[in-house]
Order: C-alpha cells, then structure tokens, then sequence
C-alpha cells in the first residue's frame, strides 16, 4: 500500500509538493489507512493523495481516495485525520479544545474542517463542477475513545456532513470508503483536478449575494473559522466601556 502512495504522486506528477513536518506522525497517520484500506473490496489501483493542497489557500488535505463507484461515477472521499485522543466543548459554534505541542488551544471541530475543505474544492473547481466530480468528506481520529464531546448533539449538522469516526470505528470507515469507491482510479482523477482551472461556482456566487443581503452563507475554512468565532466571542463578554483588541497574524 505504501507502494501505492509513491505511485500516486509519481505517476501523475502532481504539481504540489508533500510537506511532511514530522516522518514519524505521518507515517503513523498512513500506517492507520493503510489498515483500513486492506480490503479485497476496495480496488487496489484506487488513486491516494496525500498532503494535497487546496488552490488559493495554504491548506493541505490530509488523506484522499479516488475512483469510481458502482455506477462508474467519480467520486473523491476526503479524509481529515487526527491523532487527538481528547477533546472539550466551548462557547463557541464548530469549535473544541484540544490539546496540541504548545498546549490545550481552541480549533475547528474536524467534521468541520473536512466539510470546508470539499466545499472550497466544489466551489472554485472548474474540473469538479463541470465533470460532476462527487467530493465526499469525512474524519478519522483514530486514537480517539468515544465519549460525550467529539459526537455531541451540537456539532450534529457537521458530522452529517462530514462523518466522524474514532478510534474504534476502523470497519466503518472502511465501510465508508467502499460505499463510495468500488473501482480503481483509471480516469487520473486527482491529476485532472489538481491541474482543473480556478472558477468560482454559481452556488459561491449565490452565497455572495446573500451575505451582501446580511445572510451568513459563506464557508469559512480553519483558522478562518477560530478567527471569526473568537471576534465574536470577544464582543458577546467585553464590558461596556472596556476596549478589547484582537490580533490576527495570517496569511492565505
């Protein structure tokens, strides 16, 4: 299977480049697919991109299974994995607490983020929109335990979108994966969308007017997200009278 990630980058000679800031936790991330992925139902030629870069951001999608389903559809499943074992809740919508190198720190819910990533490639894909690509997104935290946090009722809308599964949930999600991916990847899907032109989608066009009408409609994507929820948060506590100031070092 390791085999076949080269493969994947070679042979379709993508442009971006794989970023791996730590060998050893990524290894540890494909050695986990790679066991979900060993199953005879699951086409061995299935195309797998990793670390795979969302045009116009600095994003980078985890985890990616492309081919066709059993009605020779193309299908993509965007995999957002995590390495997280705990999580809280806050007073702020889509977002958890969990604990990173530097320390417990606010973050976007996964189901969120993998959800904003499939709906960045939907809406500025030119190959996705005019080719009917379906973008299927989900997330796997496989060192998670279920508990009462991660799946809570309020990040239900999420999930439905973008599925959650955790640490005891490898058969589902491979179950997920076949779903959706039956045949093998002969049509170089990825290749086709990593190379498609940038058009912003009527459905992106849409959710412009309507925010231009003072409806909240766009997708907000990771840091996008904590930024705008933490501004809000900040306005609902700050005391009359007391100024506050929120700094925000960034980029595309």
């Amino acid at each position: 299977m390791f085999a076949l990630f080269v493969r994947a980058n070679e042979e379709y000679g993508y442009k971006s480049p794989i970023f791996l800031p730590s060998v050893a936790l990524t290894m540890i991330k494909m050695q986990r697919m790679k066991n979900v992925l060993e199953d005879p139902e699951i086409a061995s030629d299935a195309g797998i991109s990793i670390e795979f870069q969302i045009p116009l951001t600095s994003k980078r999608i985890d985890f990616i299974i492309s081919g066709l389903d059993h009605d020779q559809k193309e299908k993509v499943i965007i995999v957002e994995l995590k390495q997280w074992s705990s999580a809280e809740l806050t007073d702020m919508p889509e977002l958890v607490r969990t604990r990173f190198q530097h320390g417990l720190a606010a973050t976007v819910h996964p189901s969120y983020q993998a959800w904003s990533y499939a709906s960045a490639l939907i809406d500025y894909n030119q190959t996705v929109q005019d080719e009917n690509i379906e973008i299927i997104p989900c997330a796997y935290l496989h060192n998670y335990v279920p508990d009462s946090v991660i799946t809570n009722e309020v990040f239900k809308y999420y999930i439905e979108k973008a599925p959650v599964f955790l640490r005891t949930d490898a058969m589902k999600l491979r179950d997920f994966i076949k779903r959706y991916v039956k045949y093998g990847d002969s049509r170089n899907i990825m290749y086709r969308i990593e190379n498609g032109k940038l058009r912003p989608s009527k459905q992106l066009a849409d959710s412009v007017g309507a925010m231009l009408q003072g409806n909240s409609a766009f997708v907000m994507i990771d840091d996008q997200k904590l930024v705008y929820e933490t501004a809000l948060l900040m306005a609902r506590v700050s005391k009359n009278g007391k100024k506050q100031v929120l700094i925000v070092e960034g980029g595309p």
